[in-house]
């Protein structure tokens, strides 16, 4: 069946080109894509408690962490998701995660996601990182419209959100299972033109 509407984002304008590393306006954070090197780093975030608790999808080997940066790579290929290491400008150490999770270019809609690693919380790396991907995904690919959700318990994330410009839009009602039962989660947006 075909839409009444032309694509927002042309199918073949992400893969067209590789994956690109993105810096932060400040220029202290770099978004690069995942190297298999990264597997030991990405396995090590998936054991971290904080992150356990607010991501529904677990890693418990090394090979299993190799596995899911390949699936970036073809996420990226196939245009359905992007993922970017959050890394210091300076020395490139993996500080966290950002993503573009259920890319629909036909709509120009993507949901973000993220994560920060224990030793880079508390610096402002989510926000800047969210900002960044937000910025380069409505004002150079097209996106018409970016959404992410937390748990309403998820009160850092809450602020995450609002820093990197997204409002609040609602609450989902028991709309994630995690591992202690149904959570609400807080729905937030950014569209293009959002200051």
């Amino acid at each position: 069946m075909n839409f009444t509407f032309a694509p927002v984002i042309p199918a073949g304008s992400l893969c067209a080109a590789v994956q690109p590393s993105l810096p932060s306006t400040d220029g202290e954070l770099v978004l690069r894509p995942w190297a298999e090197d990264d597997a030991a780093v990405v396995l090590s975030a998936y054991e971290d408690p904080v992150i356990r608790r607010w991501h529904t999808r677990h890693l418990a080997t090394l090979e299993e962490a190799r596995e899911r940066i390949a699936a970036h790579g073809r996420g990226w290929r196939e245009e359905r998701v992007a993922e970017w290491a959050v890394t210091g400008a300076v020395g490139g150490e993996v500080l966290g995660r950002v993503a573009l999770r259920w890319m629909d270019l036909q709509r120009g809609l993507a949901e973000c996601a993220y994560w920060v690693l224990p030793h880079a919380r508390g610096k402002g790396v989510a926000p800047r990182a969210l900002a960044t991907v937000a910025d380069w995904a409505l004002d150079e690919v097209g996106f018409h419209r970016l959404e992410l959700v937390h748990s309403d318990r998820n009160e850092a994330s809450c602020r995450v959100a609002t820093k990197a410009g997204f409002a609040g839009e609602g609450v989902r009602r028991s709309a994630h299972l995690h591992e202690d039962g149904w959570h609400d989660m807080h729905l937030h947006g950014r569209v293009q033109g959002d200051g």
